[in-house]
């Protein structure tokens, strides 16, 4: 045991650590329920209220705004003893919000109203959630496993994309999209019993104690001191910094296209089918599989720092090949699923490298307002590049638009050539205040 945890040797795979399967269980069945709404939600809101675009939109947005409140939420949340209860609160409560929706839609009351207003509390939920879970994940298995754990979950997640809207199409289809949400809301009871059975050492907060030699009163340093700690800790810490500046750079860069924008192209430009443009998406999305499944190898290859190099580079390169598209339809169709596959494969060999990395350097006592405060600008910048993204297409033209995403995104990764980063090897065990030894070159 070092500082109250206690260093257990990870087995030779983590398909043989009871604890972790079971947690991962629990995500790949939320996940796939998430894919089922991220479709209901907005066929509800166009089939069954009639909503405009604008208002659409407005539904997608809401889900993503609470992220702005990361920086304050992972500061409380960092206060919690106990963050398996609250990732298993979290998932209850989003749970009960969309079963709110079919029982509804039975008695014929749903409205737009109730629909941001659910889009609002299950985005608030998964913020709590994920923030919970970066202390949560940091003690469920060792340093040395940070990339294979990080690759499965990732693999899963890269499965309900490939699988999920077909399967949540399906459901619509039989059931229409209101019933059609209580399989999400029965994932994430699934996921609460899992996260609660999942039982990890973590460190007990003690009042008062705070991670730097500023002191505090006895009952601990306020919310918004707390989380000006989180956020001065990803300004200093070199990693940390350095991941930040890059992930916030290639959103922004990567979200002036976005999905709609992309789509927009596809369409209008390329003069390509839906069934055309949905193919293209699931060959795409079969290079997050193989992306995510692959990086801990590509890692041991060439290291953990230079494997996130090169995903913040092939990440969004590849839209440079969509803005250059042109010949015959079949081309069109091919450069198209090509770009994907490749712009999903960097994705995953970026995040699976980069949020293992960034796990193993993150003190216990500072985990989820850390967190809290990293999304709350890498996720905060994605609207704006949305926004930037609309008014670039409209004044230059898309394909114009989309070569500025690629070039702007690859620059991304040269906030890491100026950091550490590259030069990290490997990750190893963890010392006294939770986080790991990395070894350089």
């Amino acid at each position: 045991m070092k500082g109250g945890r206690v260093l257990r040797p990870g087995p030779d795979s983590l398909w043989r650590d009871r604890r972790f399967v079971r947690f991962w269980c629990g995500q790949s069945i939320s996940q796939f329920g998430d894919r089922i709404s991220e479709l209901a939600l907005p066929l509800m809101a166009v089939g069954a209220l009639h909503a405009s675009a604008n208002q659409v939109a407005l539904l997608t947005a809401l889900v993503w705004t609470p992220n702005l409140l990361g920086l304050f939420l992972g500061a409380w949340v960092d206060r919690r003893p106990g963050k398996r209860q609250l990732m298993l609160l979290a998932d209850l409560f989003r749970a009960a919000v969309l079963l709110t929706l079919p029982i509804a839609y039975a008695f014929d009351t749903v409205t737009l109203g109730q629909l941001y207003t659910v889009a609002l509390l299950t985005g608030t939920a998964a913020v709590v959630f994920n923030t919970a879970y970066s202390s949560f994940f940091a003690h469920l298995v060792p340093p040395e496993s940070y990339v294979e754990a990080n690759s499965k979950l990732s693999a899963s997640r890269s499965v309900s994309f490939i699988a999920g809207p077909a399967v949540g199409g399906g459901l619509v289809q039989a059931l229409t999209a209101p019933v059609a949400v209580i399989a999400d809301a029965l994932s994430f009871v699934a996921s609460a019993i899992l996260v609660g059975r999942t039982r990890v050492d973590e460190p007990v907060p003690v009042p008062g104690q705070v991670p730097d030699p500023v002191p505090t009163t006895s009952a601990g340093p306020s919310l918004l001191r707390r989380a000006r700690e989180g956020l001065t800790f990803v300004i200093h810490e070199p990693v940390m910094r350095a991941g930040l500046l890059c992930t916030t750079t290639v959103n922004f860069f990567t979200f002036l296209s976005g999905t709609g924008l992309l789509v927009l192209f596809a369409d209008r430009v390329l003069q390509l089918s839906p069934g055309a443009i949905g193919l293209a998406f699931g060959l795409g999305a079969t290079g997050g599989l193989l992306g995510a499944v692959a990086s801990p190898a590509i890692a041991r290859r060439i290291g953990i720092g230079r494997s996130i190099v090169v995903g913040a580079v092939l990440f969004p390169a590849p839209f440079a090949l969509i803005a250059a598209a042109t010949g015959p339809s079949w081309a069109r169709l091919g450069i198209l699923g090509g770009a994907e596959f490749l712009s999903a494969f960097g994705v995953m060999l970026l995040d699976v490298n980069l949020n293992s990395l960034q796990t193993s350097v993150v003190p216990d006592g500072l985990r989820s307002r850390v967190a809290g405060a990293y999304s709350t600008v890498n996720y905060g910048i994605r609207p704006l590049g949305a926004l930037v993204g609309g008014e670039l297409a409209t004044l230059a033209g898309l394909r114009v638009m989309l070569m500025v995403a690629a070039v702007g995104g690859a620059l991304s990764a040269v906030w890491l050539l100026a950091s550490p980063i590259p030069g990290i090897r490997v990750l190893g065990r963890a010392t006294a205040d939770g986080t790991a030894v990395a070894h350089s070159d």
